[in-house]
């Protein structure tokens, strides 16, 4: 929610700043009360102008982005598989990683099964990009430095690079209060989303060091990140918390750095780390709120795949979503559970074979919604710029023309 009052004030901020120099320069330039109007319809157009101009802008950058090489944790299921699907249907390579290596082994065979797929169905420049796409896994326990050095060495052997690392492992072992976590559990917890985030973090850094172009870095955002409480799940909301100090320190440590770390915020999404030890008030509650992995992902990945800099947030729950969620939450009962809490949504088998048929490649609407998340500054240059273009076309032309 940090993030939404973020880009509404900056919403606010740039509409009333571009309203103020609309008037101040409507009544220096003399105008009369019958060119109100058109001002505020000029300023309408700029916005609309300055929107596609920039989403054609982001999606000719994403549409070129070469190939690049991802390393993906945790990605044998939920989020990390449907993570590292789409950015393999994107023409990317990935390199997917759990503890089990029976589970890498079924990811990798399912994920060329839909890499298959995506090439017949995809035509042109499409089918070109999937050709240098190509998907291969290692086992890892990202607690154990042994394994992340061997995890990192093992894509740079195959890709020769890394370009982006996803810290997508975590555990939750439920919803219940901290007194009925036991010393495993909580060991597990910590470990695996804390220390474990941190241990491939500082991989990724070293091997990106190293390379010419850098690389980026993404942990995963999650309840409890901005410090707010976690009530039944306290210590994986504190492990959250203190995913965002690292990144807030490694942000002044490697400010000249070549290496970008970032944080990558799903919301809530349809995972079993969601559901395991869920009560019927979470499922009407997910009812309104969540969505499925294939869903976040296809969102997540373009703003990854050319993000630039280094402290980028890059969230699934941008200020439209939440506020659409909130205006329809009435039609939204039910989406997903039904009133005794069973699943009313499809298994993940059938779910792809529906989105397998009806997936576009990148639309200008993800590249409008990706332009429209932090550009203020210009649609509010182009509202002006084409305001005054129109009020000084307007002022040169003499009554009785």
């Amino acid at each position: 929610m940090n993030q939404a009052a973020i880009h509404v004030g900056r919403y606010i901020v740039t509409m009333m700043s571009t309203g103020v120099v609309l008037a101040t320069g409507f009544q220096l330039s003399g105008g009369d009360g019958q060119m109100n109007d058109l001002i505020w319809y000029s300023w309408l157009g700029g916005i609309i102008i300055g929107t596609m101009t920039g989403a054609n802008m982001v999606l000719d950058e994403h549409c070129r982005a070469g190939p690049r090489n991802v390393v993906i944790t945790g990605s044998t299921r939920g989020l990390g598989k449907a993570l590292a699907r789409e950015f393999l249907l994107s023409g990317d390579r990935v390199v997917v990683a759990s503890r089990s290596q029976e589970s890498v082994d079924m990811t990798v065979k399912e994920l060329e099964e839909n890499l298959k797929e995506g090439m017949v169905s995809a035509g042109g420049s499409s089918k070109r990009n999937l050709s240098h796409a190509r998907v291969i896994g290692i086992a890892c326990d990202v607690c154990q430095p042994s394994d992340v050095k061997k995890l990192a060495n093992f894509a740079v052997s195959e890709f020769g690079s890394i370009n982006i690392w996803i810290n997508n492992a975590g555990t939750n072992k439920g919803f219940r209060p901290l007194l009925q976590f036991s010393d495993e559990d909580v060991t597990q917890i910590v470990s695996t989303n804390l220390v474990g985030s941190i241990l491939c973090t500082r991989e990724a850094m070293r091997v990106m060091e190293n390379q010419p172009k850098g690389g980026h870095i993404f942990n995963m955002d999650g309840a409890g990140s901005g410090g707010s409480s976690t009530p039944l799940t306290a210590v994986y909301g504190a492990t959250k918390c203190g995913l965002r100090q690292l990144q807030t320190s490694l942000l002044k440590e490697s400010k000249k750095s070549k290496v970008g770390v970032h944080t990558a915020s799903p919301g809530m999404v349809l995972t079993e780390l969601l559901l395991s030890g869920s009560t019927l008030k979470n499922k009407q509650m997910f009812n309104i709120i969540c969505e499925l992995p294939e869903t976040v992902a296809r969102t997540l990945v373009p703003r990854m795949r050319v993000v630039k800099g280094s402290g980028k947030a890059i969230n699934y729950l941008t200020p439209p979503r939440i506020l659409l969620a909130l205006v329809t939450a009435w039609l939204r009962r039910g989406r997903w559970f039904d009133d005794q809490g069973r699943a009313l949504y499809a298994a993940e088998a059938d779910r792809l074979r529906n989105w397998a048929e009806n997936r576009a490649r990148f639309s200008f609407t993800d590249a409008m919604e990706m332009y429209t998340e932090n550009t203020w500054v210009s649609v509010f240059s182009l509202s002006v710029v084409c305001a005054f273009i129109i009020l000084s076309s307007t002022s040169s032309i003499t009554p009785g023309t």
